[in-house]
């Protein structure tokens, strides 16, 4: 019988995150019926940010003081919200998706934030639409396709300004990065080597931080 209002499944781990969330600046009601739309509505829910990682997101924003953000992997706009909140007076962020089925979505929700002309979306492949762009970026967000972190890397980092911060999420990937059963996984194996190129790259400095499922704060060494 489950007791303490506790039903089957409810983990160690879940009172945690209810115990964090209830410290935190508190959710916005749009951003609350994003994230119960995502998951009432899309496949794997579990891509948006949530509570806990968007109001890091946001503060980082609001620490780094970036004028120009690059995301990549928008999904339902749940994290592009986050950021666009921190951003200082005139900042603006790109925001990229591939999945063209999501675009209404995502606009329908982007209207409906006093930060939308802080946001611009683009819908199409990253790694042919940021040089089209033409812009240098003080801060990106990597959340899109894992299997392509790796280019991801190699070609962004040529777009971010020396003093910027590389932010890229599920750098853990659930854990199977150190799992053996995964060895073969090609997103586990994309996020491995993203992760190998990054603590070798003498241009940057580097920290994880083990939420979620993974997020690691890169910067790139000089002043912007």
């Amino acid at each position: 019988m489950a007791t303490s209002g506790q039903g089957i499944g409810y983990t160690g781990e879940d009172r945690l995150e209810e115990y964090i969330s209830a410290h935190l600046e508190p959710e916005s009601r749009l951003l609350r019926e994003l994230y119960r739309e995502t998951n009432l509505r899309l496949i794997n829910p579990r891509m948006a940010s949530g509570h806990i990682q968007g109001r890091l997101l946001k503060m980082l924003v609001t620490m780094i003081r970036p004028q120009l953000v690059l995301e990549i992997g928008t999904f339902t706009g749940y994290a592009t919200l986050c950021l666009a909140e921190g951003l200082p007076e005139g900042g603006e962020i790109h925001t990229i998706e591939i999945d063209d089925e999501l675009e209404d979505f995502i606009c329908k929700n982007i209207k409906k934030s006093p930060f939308s002309d802080r946001i611009r979306l683009h819908i199409g492949n990253a790694l042919e639409t940021v040089p089209q762009l033409g812009l240098m970026f003080d801060m990106i967000f990597l959340d899109g396709e894992k299997t392509e972190y790796p280019d991801y890397y190699d070609t962004f980092m040529e777009y971010l300004r020396p003093g910027g911060y590389m932010i890229a999420d599920n750098t853990l990937w659930d854990g199977h990065v150190v799992d053996k059963d995964y060895d073969s996984d090609p997103q586990t194996a994309a996020v491995k080597r993203f992760n190998d190129m990054v603590a070798a790259d003498d241009r940057v400095e580097v920290a994880m931080i083990p939420i979620r499922d993974g997020l690691t704060i890169i910067r790139k060494y000089g002043q912007y």
